[in-house]
């Protein structure tokens, strides 16, 4: 039996991070709207992969769907190997705290609370220890190079520091994967390279990265790239 149960571990540490399996979307209407449509899909742990595609693509319905923020009317989702597709709501909270990370073009920081305290908001819905969130926040600032600027309200930072308080507050619950949304998209050519060049760090120590991207320079930075177009998932 320990031999089983020891199987089956180290078959769940080499699943995919990621899995779809003929994965759908539609929504109600007249007609309906097919927005994603049997879409097969594997990420690997520790990959850095890119989606390509233009407005209307489904690239965000796709990237609502592995952020568990929707469910799929068909097909299969697999989180580290775990069936996620059809869970209850609670459930799904939970797993996005300790398991998914977010990075959104519009960064979504709070203007009156302090960097820090921004950070701190990554774990609300975690079992972090309340005591124990400043300093697993500080760790999450100083991973991305802004420890220093803790205090600071994000109306008094930089885009591309508030872009980097964002990242620490994705990373700070260690995710199995981080999904990022246009994530240089608000940013200036010079600023947007930082981001870049921290999230190769970031790949380079084994975090798993989805960015989802209409750029094809911000695209060619990960290690592979899907296009997507009407749903359906294309070679590049």
């Amino acid at each position: 039996m320990t031999g089983l149960v020891e199987a089956e571990v180290v078959a769940s540490r080499r699943a995919p991070v990621v899995e779809l399996l003929g994965l759908g979307r539609v929504f109600p209407g007249t007609p309906p709207v097919q927005a994603l449509a049997g879409v097969d899909l594997a990420i690997e742990r520790g990959a850095y992969l890119s989606i390509v595609g233009p407005s209307g693509s489904g690239k965000s319905t796709l990237l609502h769907l592995l952020g568990l923020l929707d469910r799929p009317t068909e097909g299969t989702y697999l989180l580290d190997g775990d069936d996620v597709s059809d869970l209850d709501d609670r459930t799904r909270t939970a797993i996005r705290a300790s398991r998914i990370g977010f990075v959104f073009q519009s960064f979504h920081l709070l203007g009156h609370r302090s960097a820090l305290e921004n950070v701190e908001l990554g774990m609300l819905y975690s079992a972090t220890p309340r005591r124990r969130r400043p300093l697993r926040a500080m760790e999450a600032l100083d991973r991305v190079g802004l420890a220093h600027r803790r205090g600071f309200s994000p109306t008094t930072l930089s885009g591309g520091e508030r872009q980097r308080v964002a990242i620490a507050r994705a990373l700070v619950g260690e995710p199995s994967l981080l999904l990022a949304d246009e994530p240089t998209g608000n940013l200036d050519t010079t600023t947007g390279e930082s981001i870049l060049a921290l999230f190769d760090e970031l790949h380079a120590g084994g975090l798993t990265l989805v960015i989802i991207t209409h750029d094809r320079e911000v695209a060619a930075r990960a290690d592979g790239t899907v296009s997507i177009r009407d749903g359906r998932l294309t070679a590049p």
